[in-house]
């Protein structure tokens, strides 16, 4: 089993439709030509790509050469970094859109006339906001500025832009719903964006380079706009996209047998369920014994619980990424993730537990003769499980929520479904991840109701 994960070779896409239709062809490819081949799809942003693959966590994944030379190589060659790649054949490059009519009434046509209307709402992929390349470079060319720019998840900018929450966006130039939203792109006069030629990166691999030449210069602008319109407009799953490109184009015969319904959400179920149970039996093991410490030790206690406070402040998505250097991607990193988030109600309710026995059950006990370890087993931890199980309940349901992120570190789950059904516009998609976890969150509710009456004594449940 061991011998076959490692011969696994791994194709990555991000978070956007193109680059999932590109990864899934890719696979399909290899597959065809005996290569056993897995797609770990729509994994986030540009950095997590970049970063998996030279880690090894990957082996390939769709890249343009824009983004390669601003955001990621930064002057370095690409052999430098132990890479190479083949060129996919069409250009995809960044561009600012806005609605036909709303050019016409203002007279906008190229992006210099952007800075003489300030008042526009202008709504942006969160990475392009960041990415030097992208909003930074605009601001920079052309002296635009921030008033009305928010940041947005780029599949919903175009549903803002129809229902006139937004007045501009940014694109790619071989988006499909250009048309289909009757948007029309400013022209980049002072030529702020670079080329973004698509292709395929990987490490030097002989099996690899030559079964991936196949695609070299394979798809023109004018065919990934179709494939991308069938995937958005038409909602046909990607695998069905990539099995008819290449079948079309190279009369290739691939496997696009899917999964049903049913056993898609069985599979996520599954998925979702280790990553909160794992994390949670973790938490549970670190965070009782810091618990009690912090009950038994005043002035160390006061420590744990802000330490135990601050980890949860910190954005879960951040927190994932913070892993992915440490642990790379797929289950571990959002385990580890979880396992911290779950920390905190746990100690906090563990410490409110125990420090809330009356004194005199304390003396009593010490009256009897106990040594500490009996007490706290035979008294003061029976005495406060109704505040550790409370405790216990919250960060599991925080872990049944927060799980849903994972998808983006490749970690599947119920969020492998939202993050889709997010992304293609699908509502059917959607639910077929955010219905099962609300289940699931109802579920964990009634498990921990029914573990407080097996675990806690009816004097203490009725007492409150």
């Amino acid at each position: 089993m061991i011998l076959l994960l490692l011969a696994l070779t791994t194709v990555g896409s991000k978070q956007f439709t193109e680059s999932v239709i590109l990864g899934e062809i890719a696979r399909q490819t290899l597959q065809e030509a005996g290569i056993d081949a897995a797609h770990r799809r729509e994994l986030g942003g540009t950095r997590v790509l970049w970063d998996a693959l030279l880690k090894g966590d990957i082996d390939l994944y769709p890249e343009y050469t824009g983004t390669l030379n601003l955001e990621l190589l930064h002057g370095e060659k690409l052999e430098a970094k132990g890479l190479t790649m083949i060129r996919i054949g069409f250009q995809n490059t960044y561009a600012i859109g806005i609605k036909e009519t709303t050019a016409a009434k203002l007279d906008l046509h190229k992006l210099s006339d952007l800075a003489k209307h300030p008042e526009l709402k202008i709504g942006l992929s969160n990475e392009f906001l960041q990415r030097q390349d992208g909003w930074p470079r605009l601001r920079e060319v052309y002296g635009l500025g921030n008033a009305n720019v928010t940041g947005l998840q780029h599949d919903l900018a175009y549903r803002a832009i129809e229902t006139n929450s937004l007045d501009a966006t940014d694109l790619y130039s071989t988006d499909a719903e250009i048309q289909a939203y009757k948007l029309i792109t400013l022209t980049d006069d002072k030529k702020a964006f670079p080329e973004y030629e698509a292709v395929f990166l990987f490490k030097p691999d002989e099996k690899l380079q030559a079964a991936l030449k196949k695609l070299e210069g394979a798809i023109d602008e004018k065919s990934m706009i179709a494939l991308n319109a069938r995937a958005r407009l038409e909602h046909v799953p990607e695998q069905q996209i990539a099995a008819g490109f290449l079948r079309d184009r190279f009369a290739l015969k691939t496997n696009t047998a899917e999964e049903s319904r049913a056993r898609r959400i069985l599979r996520r179920t599954y998925e979702h369920l280790f990553l909160v149970a794992v994390s949670l039996a973790a938490a549970i093991a670190v965070a009782l014994p810091l618990g009690i410490l912090a009950a038994r030790r005043k002035r160390l206690g006061q420590l744990v619980l802000a330490v135990a406070g601050l980890l949860q402040t910190i954005p879960s998505l951040a927190l994932l990424v913070f892993m992915i250097p440490l642990l790379g991607i797929g289950t571990w990193p959002a385990i580890a993730a979880l396992f911290l988030y779950g920390l905190l109600p746990i100690v906090r309710a563990t410490h409110a537990g125990l420090t809330s026995i009356p004194g005199e059950l304390r003396e009593s006990a010490e009256a009897l003769g106990l040594t500490k370890s009996a007490r706290l087993r035979l008294i003061e931890l029976p005495m406060a499980s109704k505040a550790i199980l409370s405790g216990i309940q919250i960060s599991a349901v925080i872990s049944v929520g927060t799980a849903t992120l994972g998808a983006l570190v490749g970690a599947g789950g119920y969020g492998q479904p939202i993050l889709t059904g997010i992304r293609l516009a699908d509502t059917s998609i959607i639910l077929e991840g955010a219905a099962p976890a609300a289940l699931l969150a109802l579920a964990v509710q009634g498990l921990f109701e029914l573990l407080e009456k097996v675990f806690v004594s009816k004097g203490l449940r009725l007492s409150n």
